[in-house]
């Protein structure tokens, strides 16, 4: 027990935790990023609204979530341990020659990056998730006709003191299947009408991608995975995977909704 707890508060210790978590947060953005993409659909919110209450009440993935939001806590407390220990390694800095710096501008700002990424997922959790689950979130009635199920009537519910539950059934009278959902797409579409928070959010996705390109190829250093075999594609999938793919999806999504505001 006394080498395991050695083991990871040495360095090399909190570089595996952060690259660990580092890794899972990676694919849960990769999950994320597809249950997202339900917001482009022009069904009035259904297949998003029903995306969100998946990922809030099926138990594996509550299990999954914990363990995200342990991670993060983990990630940023043990990079501010090491940046700090870092600095007082190196009290002068990095040297600079011809003008340039020895290492990759990502790599000098780590720290900056990770903290705008920091204050980025405190608010967007605040907008969103806390909201969904205590903000008292308005809900809509969704009727899909069984024979055309592009055809959705969507219906607002008021808010009121007994909150209706999450309902999806079948009407064989009617042909039709009902959905009664938290409307979690209205409180997305609030909030993507700010040009503020939309700049944010772009800024936020910019912070996430120079963070990933660096940080997805040292976390596979950090591990021992890096065979000479396999760095092309780790840098392939860091670069135009987690470095601009997910980023550029991800900063569409407020920006569609700004657009359509002043459209």
């Amino acid at each position: 027990m006394g080498n395991f707890s050695n083991t990871f508060s040495s360095s090399l210790g909190k570089k595996l935790v952060m690259s660990l978590t580092g890794l899972f947060m990676c694919s849960f953005l990769v999950v994320h990023l597809v249950g997202n993409l339900q917001l482009f659909k022009h069904d009035g919110g259904l297949a998003f609204n029903t995306y969100a209450y998946f990922m809030t009440h099926f138990p594996p993935i509550k299990v999954v979530s914990y363990l995200l939001y342990t991670s993060i806590v983990l990630h940023a407390i043990y990079a501010l341990v090491l940046t700090m220990k870092n600095k007082k390694a190196r009290p002068i800095g990095y040297a600079v020659t011809n003008g340039k710096a020895n290492s990759p501008w990502t790599s000098r700002n780590m720290g900056i990056l990770g903290t705008v990424l920091l204050v980025f997922i405190i608010i967007h959790m605040n907008t969103f998730w806390a909201k969904y689950h205590w903000g008292g979130v308005p809900y809509k009635k969704y009727v899909i006709e069984l024979q055309n199920p592009e055809h959705v009537q969507v219906t607002d519910l008021p808010i009121s003191s007994v909150e209706p539950v999450h309902t999806d059934a079948v009407d064989l009278q009617s042909g039709s299947r009902v959905v009664i959902a938290k409307d979690l797409y209205l409180i997305v579409q609030n909030a993507f009408e700010s040009p503020l928070y939309v700049a944010f959010y772009v800024l936020a996705m910019a912070a996430l991608s120079f963070h990933l390109i660096h940080g997805f190829r040292s976390a596979f250093q950090t591990l021992g995975w890096d065979h000479k075999k396999y760095i092309p594609l780790i840098r392939f999938i860091g670069v135009w995977g987690f470095g601009l793919l997910i980023p550029i999806v991800f900063a569409a999504m407020p920006l569609f909704f700004l657009f359509k505001t002043f459209s």
